[in-house]
C-alpha cells in the first residue's frame, strides 16, 4: 500500500510539472530586431528580408504589407 501511494504521489508530481512548465506559451517581451519588424511597411508573416518604407507586396510570400503601427495597434505582439 505504502509503494502504491508513493507511486500516485509521483505521478502527480511529474504530471503537475509539466502542465506548469508548458503552460501560458512565451514570455518573451523583448522586441524583435531586424526590417521585416521595425519598417513602416512590414509582412504580416515577417518573412526575412522584407519590409519597406513604402506600401507593397512582400518578395517573398507575395503578401500585402501592413503599416507596421496598424500592425502592432490591433493587439499583434511578439
Amino acid at each position: 500500500m505504502k509503494q502504491l501511494k508513493s507511486f500516485l504521489f509521483a505521478i502527480a508530481l511529474i504530471t503537475t510539472s509539466v502542465a506548469l512548465s508548458s503552460c501560458g506559451g512565451s514570455t518573451d517581451t523583448t522586441e524583435k530586431q531586424g526590417k521585416e519588424y521595425t519598417s513602416a511597411y512590414i509582412c504580416p508573416m515577417h518573412c526575412e528580408g522584407s519590409g519597406s518604407d513604402k506600401a507593397g507586396k512582400c518578395p517573398v510570400c507575395e503578401m500585402d504589407y501592413v503599416a507596421n503601427k496598424d500592425h502592432k495597434s490591433d493587439g499583434h505582439t511578439h
